[in-house]
């Protein structure tokens, strides 16, 4: 498909700017500022997707005007002038590229806590607690309200001072939208009761920004049309809201979004995950466009290049969002406008990116250690300046397939063995649960790649240590990963299974099964899941506070709904503390730290345990005399970016280097990041 047949690769006039294709980058908060500032990695991040040919990054998610909106998600502090140089670095940084860079500006109203910032009063158009956030908002009084509409106007002065070419206001779960829901709105002054007055609070707030800002400068609108929600915005109401906007000539676009965002588990249908059909709101959007007659941007689980091109080609969308497509890949346009579709690293709708958003962390992919690490990972592996190498790699999981990809694409002869009979490792365990399949694009890619590059990869090959010498190796990287070890028991050891049983499906599901999770992440819940799909009676252990502490709010909706809806039982704060047998059943002893003295029993058909995995080093163990460096890694110069091997051992044969779960029971990421940084320095 040539340039001028792709609908995705077609300009698009938005008022006075040419959008050079129709991919953009919808507005998220990574996690990233400093100091509420989007100061080096802020604008790192969004500039590697400009030089990856996007057409539109949009900023924040959101920005807040105002100090009594306080930063839950690591959000922007646009109330503060102090923010105008550094959104004019980015600015500047995007525009090197052609990308035109906006920004999503909010007041957060009831969505967010009252115990932080300036510890100042959380607000809304009625005292109505949202769930997720949990903060008892006091009602907005009008001075509230005017002051409030003065900081947004600040707020886009700002925007404008900054060189940006935009902004959107924020109408999801947000202040502006807060006003609109009946859900949310039961106030009986002229703010509430008839849709007029319910939009009267954003009508203020448009005319303030558009009287700061001027007719020219881009400002649209990311506004549910739709909650989906009991007592909440309507349908009919939210296309009505639409086509007011539009008609109105103060708005440029609408970006549109369907649902409601006041609970993990409707923020889950918001933002889908893996496991759920792709772009479920795409038709509604196109439905908002045809009734509204005006441009219409979206994004939910638009997560490959397919999908993005039929939602242009059919008309439902002017611009279309592939935002968590880009933190695991923001080459995708370049790619596609060079003919290379095929290489673009897919979303697999793991969440993780968004999990960790959720709780207030960083923003990171779950295959793409350099997504925001821009300033010392790069996104484009280059060849090594130095002597090429012939490369050893002992495992094709996660963090053999990528150091063995980085190596290659340096330049470096490689060479792949794998004892299994198919690539993955832990990874490829994972995707037997149906719902996570997708995970499998993880491993698919790397062998692809790998297969443009060239690299040899031999199954059903184990290696020992004096298997190595006729591969004449430079450097031997060891990701033999980790096998399932078992928690301490005072008994009982002989008569667990563990998760990677259930899930490998080398036991047959029992009738009645316990579950002790000493891990807290997704093989003891995916296990469980399984379980609880099977039919059989469940109880989950764990020692935690809560159950599976590592999975963040996206991840666990899922594992909850299998839980409720199957009976599962849920137990928090106790520990498995041996388990023996009696006839054809199973005793699990039970106790918890809070009080030691007291034991429970379980009588079960079957326990499963999950208590993470011990490293597979014994090739590492038997190889590290023979090495240069003994194994040892200069953890200052690796995190600086220098040669981290140190010469112990001047006969030494060969450079060895340990990765992922053959050091120690990490996660799918941290295997990655450990396959990316090593192979770059190599």
């Amino acid at each position: 498909m040539s340039d001028r047949s792709d609908p995705l690769l077609t300009p698009f006039r938005l008022k006075h700017l040419t959008l050079k294709n129709r991919f953009m980058s919808t507005a998220h908060e990574p996690g990233y500022g400093e100091d509420g500032m989007p100061k080096a990695r802020y604008r790192l991040y969004h500039a590697e997707k400009a030089r990856g040919g996007i057409a539109l990054t949009m900023t924040a998610g959101s920005a807040v005007v105002s100090r009594d909106s306080p930063a839950v998600f690591g959000n922007l502090h646009l109330y503060d002038d102090a923010i105008v140089p550094w959104l004019r670095e980015m600015a500047d940084a995007c525009h090197e590229h052609d990308c035109k860079v906006m920004i999503q500006i909010t007041h957060l109203g009831r969505r967010t806590a009252w115990n932080t910032g300036d510890w100042l009063p959380v607000l809304a158009p009625s005292p109505v607690r949202e769930p997720a956030h949990r903060a008892f908002p006091k009602t907005a009084e009008h001075w509230d309200l005017d002051r409030i509409v003065a900081d947004y106007a600040s707020a886009a002065q700002r925007c404008q001072a900054a060189g940006l070419d935009g902004l959107e206001f924020e109408a999801y779960g947000h202040l502006m939208d807060q006003f609109w829901s009946p859900a949310t709105n039961r106030r009986d002054d002229e703010y509430g009761g008839s849709l007029d007055d319910r939009l009267r609070f954003s009508w203020r707030v448009i005319d303030a920004v558009r009287a700061a800002v001027g007719p020219d400068f881009v400002v649209g609108i990311r506004m549910t049309a739709d909650e989906a929600l009991k007592d909440g915005l309507s349908r009919a109401d939210g296309v009505e809201i639409a086509r007011r906007m539009a008609a109105s000539g103060k708005v440029d676009f609408l970006n549109i979004i369907r649902g409601s965002v006041e609970s993990d588990v409707s923020l889950a249908k918001v933002i889908p995950l893996h496991g759920t059909p792709a772009s479920p709101h795409l038709d509604f959007a196109g439905e908002v466009r045809s009734a509204a007659r005006f441009p219409v941007f979206h994004a939910a689980r638009i997560n490959d290049v397919a999908t993005a091109r039929h939602a242009i080609a059919s008309g439902k969308l002017d611009m279309v969002g592939m935002t968590r497509a880009h933190i695991a890949d923001p080459h995708i346009a370049r790619k596609v406008a060079a003919g290379h579709e095929h290489h673009v690293r897919p979303c697999v709708g793991a969440s993780y990116c968004v999990d960790r958003g959720g709780e207030g962390g960083e923003t990171l992919c779950i295959h793409n250690a350099a997504t925001s690490r821009e300033a010392t990972m790069p996104h484009v592996i280059a060849r090594s300046e130095g002597p090429l190498r012939r490369v050893l790699v002992v495992g094709a999981g996660p963090a053999g397939l990528e150091a063995a990809r980085v190596a290659a694409e340096r330049g470096h002869h490689v060479t792949v063995c794998e004892a299994a009979g198919k690539a993955g490792g832990q990874l490829r365990l994972a995707t037997q649960n149906p719902r996570r399949r997708e995970l499998v694009g993880i491993i698919d890619w790397r062998l692809a790649e790998l297969q443009r590059l060239g690299v040899e990869l031999r199954y059903d090959t184990w290696i020992e240590a004096g298997d190595v010498d006729p591969f004449k190796p430079d450097v031997v990287i060891v990701a033999t990963g980790g096998v399932p070890q078992s928690p301490a028991l005072e008994a009982g050891d002989d008569l667990v299974v563990s998760s990677w049983d259930v899930l490998a499906g080398t036991v047959q599901i029992a009738q009645n099964v316990l579950v002790y999770d000493d891990n807290g992440a997704h093989p003891g819940m995916s296990a469980a899941e399984m379980i609880a799909k099977a039919g059989s009676r469940l109880e989950i252990v764990t020692p935690e506070r809560n159950f599976a502490p590592d999975i963040g709010p996206f991840n666990h909706v899922p594992y909850m709904q299998a839980f409720r809806r199957h009976g599962a039982q849920l137990t928090i704060t106790t520990r498995l503390t041996s388990v023996r047998r009696d006839g054809n059943a199973l005793v699990a002893t039970l106790s918890s730290d809070y009080a030691p003295e007291i034991r429970e029993e379980r009588r079960v058909d079957q326990v499963v345990v999950e208590h993470g995995t011990a490293p597979m080093d014994d090739l590492y163990l038997a190889l590290r005399p023979r090495s240069m460096n003994r194994g040892e890694v200069d953890y200052e110069a690796l995190t600086a970016g220098r040669p981290p091997f140190p010469d112990r051992n001047p006969d030494g044969d060969f450079v060895l280097i340990r990765i992922g779960d053959a050091i120690q029971s990490r996660n799918v990421h941290a295997a990655i990041y450990d396959g990316l940084r090593y192979g770059l320095l190599l």
